[in-house]
């Protein structure tokens, strides 16, 4: 087990705390290329012929009673691979959400309004809508991007495919998001062991309890928890600070999580005054709440 000499300042020399979690929603090393189940009845072949459907629709609208959509809705529609690979170049380092859509599918319809919801409240967030079955140069994208199932949610930035998901509901969108495209919460993103060694450092003073959440990528349960942990670094802004990692970002992030003995994620640091006080392995809402008042000194009988 790593000690906090091996990674944190000099004087933090407390040998790590590593208390047990009952939580099984966690993902162990080592991680595999990520892949995500089909989920038959949220999602359509891009193959189905529309002659059998009797549907005719012109864009990915909402299905009938749903509230259409504002005119003025930010989700780009793209039409051909040069397209497609334009508006991410466009979008830089800005997270890019992408819905590969059929007009023969109504979980496409049904989910697209919630896209353009999203659209209007993240500002520095780009939505785009490929229509896969819309003509030849559509058909052409979606199999480049191996696209088979729709609808199709694939994250991007700096042109680089982050994340993927086929069948999901709002709240795993919503979900998506916040983990891949945060960057304006209260909770501090930290990219190195040296932003965690200043996080630290800016904190002795003030004593506050530091909540490290300490996850990959590509972890289904880190992408579940971390709304509650948006919500909570709100809520507690006050008496506790709560920061980020992804170990999987670099090869310094990936390095402190072997220092501190890390295989399972999501997990959770609690660090206080220089000192790493315990941590949390799960994505247990109540659990993780539970922790932190516990390492504020509040009793709690689970």
């Amino acid at each position: 087990m790593a000690t906090i000499t091996n990674f944190l300042p000099r004087s933090l020399s407390s040998p790590l705390n590593k208390p047990n979690s009952n939580s099984t929603s966690h993902s162990q090393f080592p991680f595999l290329p990520f892949s995500t189940k089909l989920r038959p009845k949220s999602t359509t072949s891009l193959a189905t012929n529309n002659r059998t459907r009797n549907v005719v629709v012109s864009k990915a609208t909402a299905a009938p009673g749903t509230k259409k959509a504002e005119s003025d809705e930010k989700v780009q529609r793209v039409h051909s691979v040069e397209e497609f690979d334009e508006a991410l170049r466009a979008a830089k380092n800005k997270l890019v959400v992408v819905e590969f859509a059929a007009s023969h599918s109504y979980h496409s319809r049904k989910i697209y309004p919630f896209m353009v919801d999203l659209s209007r409240t993240c500002n520095d967030v780009v939505f785009l809508l490929v229509m896969g079955d819309e003509s030849e140069k559509t058909k052409e994208l979606c199999a480049r991007e191996k696209i088979e199932q729709v609808p199709h949610f694939s994250f991007y930035k700096s042109m680089e495919k982050i994340h993927e998901e086929e069948g999901i509901g709002p709240d795993q969108l919503v979900g998506d998001v916040l983990y891949y495209g945060d960057n304006h919460s209260a909770v501090e993103q930290l990219h190195s062991r040296q932003d965690v060694e200043k996080l630290i450092d800016d904190h002795k003073v003030d004593h506050k309890l530091i909540v490290l959440d300490v996850g990959l990528k590509h972890c289904g349960p880190c992408v579940k928890v971390y709304p509650t942990v948006i919500k909570l670094s709100k809520q507690m802004s006050d008496s506790v600070v709560f920061a980020r990692m992804n170990g999987d970002e670099n090869d310094s992030c990936m390095q402190f999580l072997k220092d501190m003995d890390v295989v399972e994620v999501p997990t959770f640091l609690f660090i206080r005054d220089g000192e790493i006080c315990g941590r949390y392995v799960g994505s247990g809402k109540g659990e993780l709440i539970g922790e932190i008042l516990r390492y504020q000194g509040v009793r709690v009988t689970y």
